[in-house]
């Protein structure tokens, strides 16, 4: 054991139930021989069996758990991130299920290559996998997968089954060396609203400027359940305004991490696939409804903008400015 290093598994939670218990059972179960637990809450209330059964858990020494007052997913992982100890630090979402080889998977990698510096698991996304009829299998992703600019329409860590060098993360199945966010610095960008889509893909450009590689093991792999309720993100960024912030946040990443070709092409790509509907998207071609997308595509763009220029006086990081603000105070 005292060779294994230690992962921290955080697990950044909102308005989940049932499904979170069954999370933290998998991790708790697995074979691996040194770990934490670490679940950042921000539901107001459970229900009691699973009230029961967080505060029981927590008791008997088996997670660490803290209750929030506020819902960001990116401040979340930043807040789970201040307060682990592991070597290795890894991201869970609330709703998955995990096989008892889960963290050795993960652990291997590290180990085994220095110059590793992220881990980029499987994803068994039902959705996906059902878009797909499950029988879909890609050996090597694309040379288009590795370009900032149009890679995010090439990524597959669904259905590919080979390991190999990715340009990012998904955000419900991904670890880190603990000096990513020591050495280096790096943090989960706050401003990354709604879904904090993109969130994970923002952090993922700005560690590959560390010189460390993101690697893909799809024997690191989960089951991604994708429950329509609940999930941790900014429950007020919904309907309109989740349209807004999932432009803005797409236009944001751009902004941040990509060279002006680059983000064109994104640009381009994104109004494509988003505005005009076109595969993979394959949305509804209604002129009412593209004139609308067309609209939060703008609104976003100069939302992203606005973020970008606010940045010169303030970082955004609204969150983790809060809980150090705390710490110091107590």
């Amino acid at each position: 054991m005292n060779d294994l290093p230690l992962i921290s598994v955080i697990i950044p939670t909102y308005g989940r139930e049932e499904i979170l218990k069954d999370s933290i059972i998998d991790v708790l179960n697995q074979d691996y021989g040194n770990f934490e637990v670490l679940v950042v809450d921000q539901s107001p209330h459970h229900q009691p069996e699973v009230q029961a059964y967080l505060e029981e858990t927590t008791a008997a020494g088996k997670i660490k758990w803290f209750r929030l007052e506020w819902a960001s997913l990116p401040g979340a992982r930043n807040y789970g991130v201040r307060r682990s100890v592991g070597e290795i630090i890894l991201f869970i979402d609330d709703d998955v299920k995990l096989t008892p080889e889960f963290l050795a998977a993960h652990a291997k990698n590290y180990q085994q290559h220095p110059e590793v510096g992220a881990v980029a698991g499987r994803v068994f996304d039902r959705g996906k996998l059902s878009d797909s009829g499950g029988d879909l299998q890609i050996e090597y992703l694309p040379p288009q997968a590795m370009d900032p600019g149009i890679a995010w329409y090439h990524i597959d860590l669904v259905h590919t089954i080979k390991p190999q060098q990715v340009l990012t993360a998904r955000g419900c199945n991904m670890s880190f060396r603990r000096e990513i966010f020591t050495k280096y610095g790096l943090k989960f960008d706050e401003r990354f609203r709604g879904s904090a889509v993109r969130e994970e893909s923002d952090f993922c450009l700005r560690l590959r400027q560390t010189g460390y590689k993101i690697w893909y093991d799809p024997e690191a792999y989960l089951i991604h359940l994708g429950e329509e309720t609940g999930g941790c993100h900014d429950i007020s960024m919904r309907s309109l305004k989740y349209q807004l912030t999932f432009y803005h946040n797409h236009f944001l990443m751009a902004l941040k991490n990509l060279n002006p070709i680059q983000a064109l092409r994104l640009y381009a790509r994104l109004f494509d696939c988003h505005v005009l509907g076109r595969p993979p998207c394959n949305k509804s071609g209604s002129p009412i409804k593209v004139a609308t997308r067309a609209i939060f595509y703008t609104l976003g763009f100069v939302k992203a903008l606005g973020t970008i220029i606010q940045s010169i006086w303030n970082d955004g990081q609204i969150y983790t400015r809060l809980d150090q603000s705390l710490i110091k105070n107590n």
